[in-house]
């Protein structure tokens, strides 16, 4: 398998999801602005994603996906179709008992996740009633987990990639043609998660049924327990499971920080958040989607090497990729915050609000990619204690930062923290993997690295330089000539750090590689 074309199929797809996920967002923040309403929806729609990354694309990808490739390169077809219709069942009990408890205490969990919002009963109470409606879309998307996992190990990573397209494309349609029409508007974009998680759970079916590994459910549980491959992957997603926990009850405190500061604090946060997917979602869960079935096949045939190098070229294109993203956000974060979301009821404080929370993110953006990539090293292996552990150290050092840097910056003291949070988590990670003899620099590091700094360094003057000819606030009636001039001003800073590069004898032919 070529890896490079791999990615860019995989980051093609994610583009598409990305760019239509802005498109949302633009059409949410022109139609709800940054309200006590706003803030409401996102606090309901972050507790189906906290469960959705413990049972679907976190905690359970991690424990499936190593089993899964071993079961297929060691025990063929049968066993692993029986593996699948074992783990699919024990899921579907679990997320039914837990779409049933979420949606009966819902007025609890809303409480504990934001309890800044009880200062407002409306906004409380509509909150409540949109965790109840989006709470089955955990259901749904622990399916499209278990799909995404069978598929990419099979290599099929094209549908797992566009199936998000399918979420945003509901939230569109939700914003523009259902809540106009409806007496609290707000309720729509609860209405679009639940319709967009059923479009996304159907749309796997097919490739499934294609590859021969559509799961079939059981009524009884009990058999399905039995399964010596499920108690494995029980046994490991418990501690994975808690590695995520970890980083979720950090984005659940920074949530309830959030909801104790001006009205529209959430709401700033998941805006700026929103931007930050584009970047992470290109390279880090691309890459990571990739690596992670390519890393367990090497682990399965004892090939370190491979997996050393596979590891390297990664990290490569990480800091490749990333660090330009990084000083692009910092030194763009007005003109990309004003272009995308300055319309209707986004007004000047709130661009001023998530550029700030942008730049913030920002300062992160290297080290949450790079867990991405990291992360895959020992979950390959079937380590996920020693994540785990760094994570909870994590965690503690993201709350210490929290009381440093939120009274100085208020929200954007959170995404800071975040930030600075995940550069600690992808240090401890590499050094984990260094350590251990799992990953082995390959020679021509420092000169890479002294290249990119160049390279860096004329991007970020010709950025502030090209954005500081325009208004970007002032531009607001000029939709279209804003967009434009965001463009030229991305346009010339990606030229001027290719150029640069390739100046200095860089060949991106060196990245290609191929995985058996």
């Amino acid at each position: 398998m070529n890896l490079h074309k791999t990615l860019a199929t995989v980051s093609g797809m994610t583009m598409l999801s990305r760019v239509t996920g802005l498109l949302r967002e633009f059409l949410i923040a022109r139609a709800f602005g940054a309200s006590a309403y706003t803030d409401a929806f996102f606090v309901a729609f972050r507790i189906p994603n906290l469960l959705r990354r413990l049972f679907a694309e976190g905690a359970f990808s991690q424990a499936f996906v190593p089993i899964l490739a071993e079961y297929k390169n060691r025990k063929g077809d049968a066993a692993t179709k029986h593996l699948v219709d074992h783990v699919a069942t024990i899921l579907t009990w679990a997320l039914l008992v837990t779409c049933a408890l979420g949606m009966a205490t819902a007025p609890i969990i809303v409480y504990l996740i934001a309890t800044g919002l009880k200062s407002n009963p409306d906004a409380f109470r509509v909150s409540v009633m949109m965790t109840r409606i989006m709470f089955p879309y955990i259901g749904f998307m622990s399916f499209v987990a278990l799909a995404g996992g069978i598929l990419n190990t099979w290599r099929e990573f094209k549908i797992p990639a566009f199936t998000p397209v399918l979420l945003n494309l509901s939230f569109i349609a939700a914003s523009l043609l259902v809540a106009p029409h409806m007496e609290q508007p707000i309720y729509a974009l609860a209405i679009a998660v639940f319709v967009g998680g059923i479009l996304q759970m159907t749309f796997q079916i097919p490739a499934l049924r294609k590859i021969g590994m559509l799961p079939r459910f059981a009524f009884n549980p009990k058999f399905a327990l039995s399964d010596p491959g499920v108690r494995r992957v029980l046994k490991q997603m418990g501690p994975a499971t808690f590695a995520v926990s970890v980083a979720q009850i950090s984005l659940i405190i920074n949530t309830n920080i959030a909801s104790h500061l001006e009205n529209g604090s959430v709401s700033w946060l998941s805006y700026a958040d929103r931007l930050m997917e584009l970047p992470t979602g290109l390279l880090g869960a691309a890459l990571g989607t990739i690596l992670l079935p390519s890393l367990a096949k090497a682990h399965s045939n004892g090939d370190r090497t491979e997996y050393s190098a596979l590891l390297d070229w990664g990290l490569r294109l990480t800091f490749l990729l990333a660090l330009p993203a990084a000083v692009a956000l910092a030194t763009l974060s007005e003109p990309i915050t004003t272009t995308l979301f300055h319309y209707g009821k986004f007004d000047v404080q709130s661009v001023a609000m998530t550029a700030k929370a942008l730049v913030a993110y920002g300062v992160g953006l290297l080290g949450l990619i790079l867990v991405k990539i990291l992360a895959p090293g020992f979950y390959a292996r079937q380590d996920i204690r020693t994540p785990v552990k760094i994570a909870i150290g994590v965690l503690i050092a993201t709350q210490l930062m929290n009381l440093m840097f939120v009274p100085w910056i208020a929200h954007a003291g959170l995404a800071l923290s975040i930030g600075v949070g995940a550069c600690l988590n992808a240090g401890l990670l590499y050094r984990g993997l260094y350590r251990r003899g799992i990953y082995v620099a390959q020679s021509g590091w420092r000169l890479f690295l002294v290249r990119l700094a160049g390279a860096l360094f004329l991007l970020a003057g010709v950025g502030l330089w090209v954005a500081g000819h325009f208004d970007w606030l002032g531009l607001q009636a000029h939709p279209w000539q804003r967009i434009g001039a965001l463009l030229m001003v991305i346009g010339a800073c990606g030229a001027t750090y290719f150029g640069a590069l390739l100046a200095m004898g860089f060949r991106f032919t060196d990245f290609k590689r191929i995985s058996v």
